[in-house]
């Protein structure tokens, strides 16, 4: 069997030991922050005694045919990061989590995931990179890709262990390490709504606002008489959400969501769009603002409903940004790779996406938001980029604005396939992997709410 230390801290504090997969599978979901579901995490191990630096997490891709690139390119993302952060890994532990879609079993499952556990142990060979281990994690089971006794390791998988029960868990608990459930749980907070009903009425809302709107953020003068009001109805929200009363948590999001009516919310989707508007409501991210804003911009981002799902980047943005800044990490990057889902080109949710992963201290984007409150418009985003690039050893790829066609019709937007989520990662992660190449621009096709020299959507 497979056997792994992990040093919780400096060697000045107490260490936690983990022997062999029924630790290290306990461990998981206190190195993510919640639980991984349908997720291939990595983690990189430095020293003798193994201690736990990078780690990455991504999606299981659906398609065994995209599992050897995928493989590839997780394997030289994990291995890089880690060598310009600490120094190359000396091992790798391996995590494949997916509960059966069709109730047939965790057994099945791990085997159908061979194939792709093999092809990260071969990536990671590649790289001369050894995987210490690998575990496949599913229906409440855990089985282990490296080790061959049956006698630890059987053919039926180990349950694993009750919540709660385990010295990881008392140790997790003592530092105040909260696992904030599944990240389906979580992401289910931030996705848009699905009830026919509520859908078709946020929608029309939409609809309604948008020709109004639009051609007031097309016009100079119009476009900071736009933003105003975006940030007054903003503020009035935030102080309707903070003297509500309290709601049980299961209950908060939909309380909420009765706060706000269809129009208010459709009127703040579409105001912060504007690329100022949206610097200057990143300002409230810290005291007795952050937490009321953080509940509007998750109320907002569930009302990017049916062809307006692209509009969600500004407000998970904006969710994420404050999530991190309050110290909330691995919410932050949830909501920040669901804002990259919407929208892969949405340059503010790249810059905080790389800098969250990548360890950057938030108090050094907060100044700069904060110095650039009273600077010209537009300033925030470029303090932000400054910040972020001037902490990175390497040259960053330049990032890109994507081209979108013009709303048809009332406003309405066609909807474009999902696509992959960005990759999440902790505290010491390398850089995020690149979102997939947009598509060719058609004729015609001009961004969204603006020309080339407009200041939105970025």
């Amino acid at each position: 069997m497979n056997k792994h230390h992990e040093s919780t801290g400096p060697s000045g504090e107490q260490q936690i030991t983990l022997r062999g997969p029924a630790d290290l599978a306990d461990a998981l979901p206190y190195l993510m922050g919640f639980h991984p579901d349908d997720s291939v995490v990595m983690v990189a191990l430095h020293g003798g005694r193994g201690r736990f630096g990078g780690r990455l997490r991504l999606g299981i891709p659906q398609s065994p045919g995209e599992w050897g690139a995928v493989a590839d390119q997780l394997a030289e993302c994990l291995v890089s990061g880690s060598e310009r952060r600490e120094g190359k890994p000396d091992a790798i532990v391996i995590f494949l989590c997916q509960d059966p879609p069709d109730g047939s079993g965790g057994r099945s499952t791990m085997e159908r995931l061979r194939p792709f556990a093999q092809r990260l142990r071969t990536a990671c060979g590649a790289l001369d990179v050894p995987v210490l281990e690998a575990l496949c994690i599913s229906d409440g089971r855990y089985w282990s890709y490296c080790c061959p006794d049956t006698r630890c390791c059987p053919e039926e998988g180990k349950p694993l262990a009750l919540p709660g029960t385990t010295v990881m868990a008392a140790a997790a608990t003592y530092a105040g390490v909260h696992v904030r459930g599944t990240l389906r749980e979580m992401e289910g907070r931030l996705r848009p709504w699905q009830v026919p009903a509520a859908v078709a009425a946020q929608e029309q809302a939409l609809d309604r606002a948008g020709p109004v709107l639009l051609p007031r953020l097309l016009d100079g003068q119009a476009r900071r008489e736009v933003g105003a009001e975006t940030l007054r109805l903003a503020r009035t929200l935030m102080d309707r959400i903070e003297k509500a009363r309290p709601a049980p948590p299961a209950l908060a999001d939909a309380a909420d969501d009765q706060l706000i009516g269809s129009d208010e919310a459709a009127a703040l989707i579409l105001g912060l769009q504007d690329r100022d508007t949206r610097d200057r409501a990143a300002a409230w991210m810290e005291g007795p603002k952050a937490q009321s804003a953080l509940r509007l911009w998750r109320t907002l981002a569930r009302r990017c409903v049916g062809p307006y799902g692209e509009h969600a980047a500004a407000p998970l943005t904006l969710a994420g940004w404050v999530s991190w800044s309050t110290g909330d990490e691995p919410g932050a990057r949830v909501a920040l790779s669901l804002a990259l889902r919407a929208d892969p080109g949405y340059t503010f949710a790249q810059l905080l996406h790389r800098a969250c992963n990548e360890g950057l201290d938030p108090e050094a984007l907060r100044r700069c938001l904060r110095e650039a409150a009273g600077e010209e418009p537009g300033s925030g985003a470029e303090a932000v980029e400054a910040t972020v690039d001037s902490t990175d050893d390497r040259a960053a790829a330049p990032l890109h604005v994507r081209k979108v066609r013009p709303l048809p019709g009332r406003g309405r937007r066609a909807g474009r396939p999902a696509r992959h989520a960005a990759v999440e990662r902790g505290k010491a992660s390398p850089g995020p992997l690149r979102p997939r190449t947009a598509a060719p621009r058609r004729p015609g096709e001009a961004r969204r709410y603006g020309s080339r020299t407009g200041r939105t959507r970025r």
